[in-house]
C-alpha cells in the first residue's frame, strides 16, 4: 500500500472526531446494516463463564440478534455446549471459523481436539482454529502445540486449520507459521496504548506484519474491538465514542481492502473483568443484557 493511502487511512480516523455522539450512532447503525464479514460470537449469559454449561436455547437466541449483520461467526471452544454454535449457525446460514480452546488440561484439551475434528467431519467447520493465545499464555509448548495442530490437519485434510494468537507471534514463530493454512492474528491497537486516530494505521500495520510472516499464506484479523467503557491504558482511551468510531473505521477498512476481519465482540461479557480487568466486560456491539449499543 501507498504511503499516500496509509495517511488518509490514518487522517479517516480524525473524520469522525466532530461528529455528535448522534450522527456517530447513525454511521454505526449503517455500517453494521451493510454487513460485516465476521464477529466473534460472545455465548455466556450473565452469571455464565467458561466451565460452566451453555444452552442451545440461549446459542440461538443470540444468533438470531446477529444473523443479519455478519456472514461469518467465530467460536470459541468446542465443549460444554458451544460445539452447538457452528450447528446452529450453519442453520442460520452463517459461515464458522470454530475454535478449540487449548490450555494447560491435557483432559480437556483432547475432548476440544476430538470435538473440532467432529465438528468438521459433519460440515459444519468452515475453518478449524487448533487454539486461541496458547504461545501468548504459555499454557503449551510450541511441540505441544504443533502436535495438536498436525493431528487436526490429518484429520481433515479439505478443511483449512489455523491457530489463534497476537499478530507478533507469527513473525517470532515460524514453525508454527509454516503449519497453518491460514494465519488468524489478533490485532489490538488498544491494548498496545495506541490513540484512537492512529489505531487505524496501528492495525494495518500489525495486520502487513503478520501478511510478511505467512509469506504468501491467507491472513485473516481473527480478533480486533475497542471497549465502551473502563479504564484506560496509556494512550488507549476507552468510551462510548471511541468504540463506534473504532467499529466504523474497522468496518470500512474491511470493506475496501477485502481484509476478512473477525469483529470482538459480539456482546458484552462480564466474566471477563477477571482476566482484562474492568474494560473486560465493554467489548461487545450489544450490551450484556442484548441490546444494540448505538
Amino acid at each position: 500500500m501507498s504511503y499516500r493511502r496509509e495517511k488518509h487511512l490514518a487522517l479517516s480516523a480524525l473524520d469522525y472526531a466532530g461528529k455528535t455522539k448522534k450522527e456517530l450512532q447513525a454511521l454505526c447503525r449503517e455500517v453494521l446494516e451493510d454487513g460485516m464479514h465476521g464477529l466473534c460470537f460472545s455465548p455466556y449469559e450473565e452469571g455464565q463463564e467458561p466451565g460452566g454449561q451453555i444452552s442451545e436455547a440461549q446459542i440461538r437466541r443470540r444468533m438470531e440478534i446477529i444473523k443479519p449483520y455478519t456472514k461469518w461467526i467465530r467460536s470459541f471452544s468446542c465443549t460444554d455446549g458451544n460445539e452447538a454454535i457452528p450447528r446452529i449457525a450453519k442453520e442460520y446460514g452463517i459461515k464458522t471459523l470454530v475454535g478449540a480452546w487449548l490450555g494447560d488440561d491435557p483432559e480437556i484439551n483432547k475432548r476440544e481436539i476430538a470435538n473440532l475434528i467432529e465438528l468438521a467431519k459433519e460440515g459444519v467447520v468452515d475453518i478449524a482454529a487448533v487454539g486461541n493465545e496458547v504461545m501468548y499464555r504459555g499454557d503449551l509448548t510450541e511441540d505441544e502445540l504443533l502436535d495438536f495442530i498436525y493431528q487436526v490437519k490429518e484429520a481433515i485434510p479439505d478443511v483449512p486449520v489455523s491457530y489463534v494468537d497476537a499478530y507478533y507471534e507469527f513473525t517470532e514463530r515460524p514453525r508454527i507459521t509454516e503449519a497453518c493454512d491460514i494465519i488468524s492474528a489478533n490485532c489490538y491497537p488498544f491494548w498496545e496504548g495506541c490513540d484512537l486516530d492512529y489505531s487505524l494505521l496501528y492495525m494495518k500495520d500489525m495486520y502487513h506484519k503478520a501478511l510478511r510472516a505467512g509469506n504468501g499464506k491467507k491472513v485473516l484479523i481473527s480478533e480486533t474491538g475497542w471497549p465502551s467503557q473502563g479504564t484506560s491504558l496509556d494512550g488507549a482511551f476507552p468510551s462510548y465514542e471511541n468504540a463506534l468510531k473504532y467499529f466504523i473505521n474497522t468496518q470500512k477498512w474491511s470493506a475496501e481492502e477485502d481484509i476478512d476481519i473477525f469483529y470482538f465482540s459480539s456482546f458484552d461479557e462480564s466474566w471477563k473483568v477477571g482476566a482484562e480487568g474492568d474494560v473486560g466486560a465493554y467489548w461487545g456491539l450489544w450490551d450484556k443484557d442484548e441490546k444494540l449499543k448505538f
